[in-house]
């Protein structure tokens, strides 16, 4: 009778959550790649003189030694020649679900490209435009239905200026039957490993619900949503989001507008945002920063470094882009060839060490395989920030000057403690009550010994 009792049971929790199906209560099933990687995002177009997968392909070594763990590629697809801004278009004007731009290659350089970076232990997610196509899609013609009209009945963008563009009308089952059905196209025909979803929000979310789990069924994926305003999104659908309020919130600290205690007033309310096991991107420049509000170079002058580092110690995974390992100190075009110099890589090495540190520090991990961000008082608190994050015996303490002015300040720690100075290998013991000598926008990071 007892063995009848466990087996009854045992059944019964194997119908309410099979293999492969999360609990509904749960968050998103996370790959467990993600646990302390770095994403790279990779603008084919830019990259090289020949703009070509190919071309790029050659850049795989270095991006392996650089650390790079997931490389975001810019969509893939032809781009619409009707109503196109500039000579080239937008990546984010799309012609062909299921095609590959010939600007960039062929379908089989972009298998050969994910192989390259697959054996290279790296993975590959690419950009997808669910919100919107371009005019000359072949779904305009044959599906005029399946579009956002106006009054008449004409199609519509979904904003007045993206004239280049066509809004997609979720409330119809064969469109989404049709994106989904493209998505899978991608996974199973080229092995990609994810999505980043271009205008998430934009979307309603039981369509990127549905679109997870039709993905997730033919293998696990990374999912990450541009946007910052939909909690909902990361319960079932998206691992992570953009942490685009602190990144401006960063850009005013860096010119002078805010200060550090902004950022500590972000953090406390950030909770709430996050379904358990989900995470941001944190970054200090991406494609739309670079092209339309300027260089990380622009926007934080000579604390670039520091609030790089930042990024790489507070909670979340670190995106870098193309060419911020060069040190780019341009806007790159968005609808015309721009290619990056890569001619001085000396940032290389400094973006290395942080992909090191992330990588070699638990603490750091992302989600719920790092640890929450303890911040510790200053004497100086609308100038500096210290913070802890300590997961089992691996503990590291952060502490940034966010001001172009020196700091004299204390540091209040819950308890004392020896530290190694990342950067300068130094060894330094810590009070509970330690003064500090801090340059302008300086930064330090020390692990526990």
């Amino acid at each position: 009778m007892k063995k009848l009792l466990i087996f009854f049971l045992a059944g019964l929790l194997f119908a309410c959550n099979p293999p492969g199906k999360k609990p509904e209560s749960a968050g998103p099933v996370v790959p467990e790649w993600c646990n302390n990687a770095v994403l790279y995002e990779v603008n084919i177009r830019q990259y090289t003189p020949e703009g070509t997968f190919n071309a790029f392909a050659k850049h795989l070594p270095r991006l392996k030694n650089l650390g790079v763990d997931i490389l975001w590629i810019m969509p893939v697809n032809p781009i619409s020649e009707k109503n196109r801004k500039g000579s080239l278009g937008s990546y984010y004007s799309v012609k062909d679900y299921k095609a590959i731009n010939p600007e960039f290659g062929t379908m089989n350089d972009f298998k050969q490209l994910v192989n390259q970076a697959h054996e290279l232990g790296m993975k590959v997610i690419i950009d997808w435009v669910a919100n919107h196509t371009g005019w000359d899609n072949q779904w305009i013609y044959d599906h005029p239905d399946w579009y956002t009209t106006d009054s008449t009945g004409a199609i519509i963008s979904p904003d007045p200026d993206w004239t280049d563009i066509a809004d997609l009308n979720f409330e119809s089952k064969p469109m989404r039957r049709a994106m989904i059905e493209a998505m899978n196209f991608w996974v199973k025909e080229t092995d990609i490993d994810g999505f980043r979803c271009d205008v998430a929000w934009g979307v309603p979310q039981d369509f990127w619900e549905e679109a997870r789990a039709s993905i997730d069924s033919v293998k696990p994926v990374y999912m990450l949503a541009e946007d910052e305003d939909h909690p909902g999104f990361l319960k079932k659908a998206f691992d992570s989001n953009y942490a685009w309020e602190l990144h401006h919130i960063l850009n005013d600290v860096a010119q002078g507008k805010k200060t550090a205690q902004d950022i500590k007033a972000y953090f406390d309310g950030t909770n709430k945002k996050y379904a358990p096991g989900s995470f941001p991107i944190q970054f200090i420049t991406n494609h739309d920063e670079n092209s339309w509000n300027g260089s990380e170079y622009e926007r934080m002058g000579d604390a670039v470094k520091t609030f790089a580092t930042l990024t790489f110690t507070i909670e979340g995974m670190p995106l870098l882009y193309s060419g911020q390992e060069a040190g780019l100190k341009k806007r790159l075009r968005f609808f015309e060839k721009d290619t990056i110099n890569w001619a001085d890589t000396t940032m290389q090495a400094f973006y290395r060490s942080l992909i090191i540190l992330k990588h070699t520090n638990p603490a750091l991990w992302n989600g719920n395989s790092g640890a929450p961000i303890v911040f510790a008082e200053t004497s100086a608190p609308d100038q500096t920030l210290a913070f802890t994050r300590t997961k089992e015996n691996n503990q590291l303490l952060a502490i940034f000057n966010l001001s172009p002015k020196p700091a004299e300040c204390s540091v209040k720690l819950p308890a004392a403690g020896t530290y190694q100075d990342y950067f300068s290998g130094e060894t330094k013991t810590f009070g509970i009550d330690t003064k500090l000598d801090l340059d302008k926008w300086a930064y330090r990071v020390y692990v526990q010994k």
